[in-house]
């Protein structure tokens, strides 16, 4: 063939490759290419973009993932549940933020109890009560 590309058996015999693969993701990035085309939020999309956008939904997916296992491995589970994303997401400041607006189906809400509602202590607060009640 005198170095002229390759030769007729090797073409063949290559195997197909996902671009996901190929990027070394996870996400699909055939899929959200075409979904991002048939989205119009453009005329073109070009051949990095869904590979970019793949890598960081895989990034935000496997952030959370794992803040939700140590939330469940907290609470003695071995299955992430709901509560255990909304425990999760809601703790971590960064992720909080970017989720502010985002209700989670079935994720309870985050245990807190108001200063007020708790007992006082009892070792300042009683002499006032005493000498208050001295007066009257």
């Amino acid at each position: 063939m005198a170095g002229r590309g390759k030769a007729l058996g090797s073409a063949a015999s290559k195997k197909a490759q996902s671009r996901s693969s190929k990027a070394g993701l996870q996400f699909p990035v055939g899929r959200i290419a075409r979904f991002l085309k048939a989205g119009k939020y453009a005329e073109r999309v070009g051949a990095g973009s869904p590979v970019y956008l793949a890598a960081v939904l895989e990034y935000l997916a496997a952030e959370v993932l794992e803040l939700a296992g140590n939330a469940a491995r907290d609470n003695k589970k071995t299955r992430i549940v709901p509560r255990h994303i909304q425990l999760a997401v809601r703790n971590d400041e960064e992720l909080s933020k970017l989720l502010g607006d985002v209700t989670i189906a079935n994720g309870g809400v985050m245990p807190n109890i108001h200063n007020l509602l708790l007992p006082k202590k009892a070792g300042g607060s009683s002499k006032a009560a005493a000498a208050a009640a001295d007066d009257e």
